[in-house]
């Protein structure tokens, strides 16, 4: 129960930091983002995790490890089975049966991965399968490559075939989901400017202020590691010096690449960019940052009551892109610009 829990942790975790990389990359190969194939290549990590946790944790105390050995013979996987077979009533329920059914079902979300996330068939599922499940053998053999003297778990050949099989049956599986959803194809017009709906403008939003919560503790993370590196044990108890610096790196990394590009990281990702207006760039683009993420980041770096202003500020912007023309909300108001799709050729 505790290792599913972690690895259901650490594929949420790993989703939220990979969520901008693969909006980008969507609006890039696919012209879009669509919320449901982000959903199965986040169930993929949670199984990846999983699969990790499952078969390598948890990690046994290296004083009191016993070597485990090895198992190269098939014919006693047979013989096992076999003598379960001839046991009618108890088939089901006979250790050698379980340990087979739960191998083939452990690998039968990878085949299925591997064609849909993939776009490839059974051949290929084949080889990710044996590779995967080789590596994972492999690893408790030579105890987590040194890390142990030797193997705590047994290395067992009949694993290999039935992980395998698994991997062949997820991908017959797989068949049922329609051809055009395989694999991550570039798109014929995935290059031609697309309206600029509510949905996208919000996305937008949401890969601003979740790229800069994840920059900002990334930075105090490294920042508190730094203090402790050089004894500073006082300043990394007392968290202050590491909590500015995790509202401070994102404000100037947003200000440095708006005031570069006029466009926000959210901006990039889901192509768009504010265009026109009276203003020359030198005071456009401040005030496109001021109006967007970059005043949400400064006000939110204010202690106390200001929470409540930051609040008010980000209540406000999702009005006014519901509500303003072209969804060019606060930014575009105070910058007096408006917003385009960036492959979209205008005269700016």
């Amino acid at each position: 129960m505790i290792l599913g829990v972690l690895a259901i942790a650490a594929g949420l975790a790993a989703g939220v930091f990979l969520f901008v990389p693969f909006v980008a990359l969507s609006y890039r190969r696919r012209g879009g983002f669509g919320g449901g194939r982000f959903v199965v290549w986040g169930a993929a990590l949670v199984y990846l995790m999983a699969i990790w946790t499952y078969t390598l944790l948890p990690l046994p105390d290296p004083d009191t490890i016993r070597c485990a050995g090895v198992n190269l013979d098939l014919t006693a996987f047979v013989g096992d089975l076999r003598g379960a077979i001839a046991r009618p009533g108890r088939t089901l329920t006979d250790p050698a049966v379980l340990q087979v059914l739960l191998n083939v079902l452990l690998f039968v979300p990878l085949g299925f991965f591997v064609r849909v996330l993939g776009g490839r068939g059974i051949p290929t599922a084949l080889v990710v399968g044996l590779g995967v499940s080789a590596f994972i053998e492999t690893t408790q053999l030579t105890g987590v490559w040194g890390l142990y003297p030797c193997a705590y778990r047994v290395f067992d050949v009949d694993d290999l075939l039935t992980n395998t099989l698994g991997a062949l049956v997820g991908s017959v599986l797989a068949l049922a989901v329609p051809r055009q959803h395989w694999g991550t194809p570039k798109f014929a017009d995935a290059d031609d400017p697309r309206p600029i709906t509510r949905r996208r403008r919000f996305l937008a939003m949401v890969c601003d202020v979740l790229a800069a919560w994840v920059l900002g503790g990334a930075a105090a993370v490294g920042f508190q590691v730094l203090l402790y590196a050089l004894g500073a044990d006082r300043a990394v108890r007392d968290g202050t010096a590491a909590s500015v610096v995790a509202g401070a790196v994102p404000i100037g990394v947003w200000l440095v690449v708006t005031l570069a590009t006029g466009r926000t990281i959210g901006d990039h990702a889901v192509q768009l960019r504010y265009t026109g207006g009276q203003l020359p760039p030198a005071l456009s683009r401040p005030l496109r940052f001021l109006g967007g993420i970059g005043g949400y980041l400064l006000l939110s770096a204010l202690p106390g009551a200001w929470g409540v202003v930051t609040g008010a500020f980000a209540l406000t912007s999702a009005v006014l892109v519901l509500t303003t023309d072209d969804r060019r909300g606060l930014p575009g108001i105070v910058s007096g610009q408006r917003l385009v799709d960036a492959r979209q050729r205008v005269d700016s």
